[in-house]
């Protein structure tokens, strides 16, 4: 079986840039499952039902979210949706769910969606111990288990990444934008990778144009974000599942 996760959409460019890559990929790379991290496709923060029917358009199976799933009022009239997901570790009572069952291919894949506390400024419940006590209960009755860890702090990744192996199938970051080049197979046999990056502007800061960007920092003066023109980038990986162990062979990132 083959997965492709699709790093961060970044505006209506990163969507159609993801469209025309993810159709293409889908084809030529024989890809079975596909799961979007969409919390960044409506101006840069959140997502609206237009754009999330874009993305499933595409083939999405899954769609996941982070520290932006409320920042479009539209989310509430999809977030209950069977094919959205936002951190599971957002506290109880929030709308929406933390975790998708699928099936594909006579397997069972459950996919994940966390969110870090380092540096990321809500209020959130303990990833770790909220993320373990879930994929414990539900490597019961799945076959593969694929958690986007939507983060900020480098060192907080690697860390969940070490606390889920053996018992999550694949462990992923998500949020900084930024495509890292750790991927590997961990002790017990979990796949990972610090962040799959960013599908977004190219000559941009994380997405956003360079100078109001820099504005901010140079001068500490507010300014408003937005997202950069010109050419995008694609980022996102192509997990290789091994039909009989249920276990990644291979990790192939993607830089187009």
């Amino acid at each position: 079986m083959r997965i492709l996760s699709v790093g961060d959409l970044i505006g209506e460019s990163g969507l159609n840039k993801a469209n025309e890559i993810v159709l293409e990929l889908k084809e030529k790379e024989n890809i079975d499952f596909i799961i979007v991290n969409g919390e960044n496709v409506a101006e840069g923060m959140g997502i609206t039902f237009k754009h999330f029917n874009r993305i499933l358009s595409m083939g999405a199976n899954v769609v996941t979210m982070g520290n932006h799933t409320w920042a479009k009022k539209d989310i509430f009239n999809f977030i209950d949706h069977e094919k959205i997901i936002r951190p599971a570790n957002y506290p109880e009572g929030v709308p929406g769910k933390g975790y998708i069952i699928s099936n594909c291919k006579n397997k069972k894949i459950c996919v994940v969606n966390l969110m870090g506390r380092t540096e990321m400024g809500i209020l959130t419940e303990n990833p770790f111990i909220i993320g373990k006590r879930l994929i414990e209960n539900l490597k019961r009755e799945v076959d593969i288990i694929i958690v986007d860890f939507h983060a900020e702090a480098s060192a907080e990744k690697v860390a969940m990444g070490n606390y889920l192996d053996g018992i999550a199938t694949i462990v992923y970051g998500t949020h900084t934008h930024v495509q890292t080049a750790d991927d590997r197979i961990l002790p017990n046999g979990t796949a990972y990778l610090t962040d799959i990056g960013m599908t977004g502007p190219k000559n941009s800061v994380i997405g956003m144009n360079i100078e109001a960007s820099l504005k901010r920092f140079v001068t500490s003066l507010p300014e408003r974000y937005k997202i950069a023109d010109g050419d995008c980038i694609f980022n996102g990986c192509i997990f290789d599942i091994n039909d009989e162990t249920c276990q990644v062979d291979r990790i192939n990132r993607l830089y187009l």
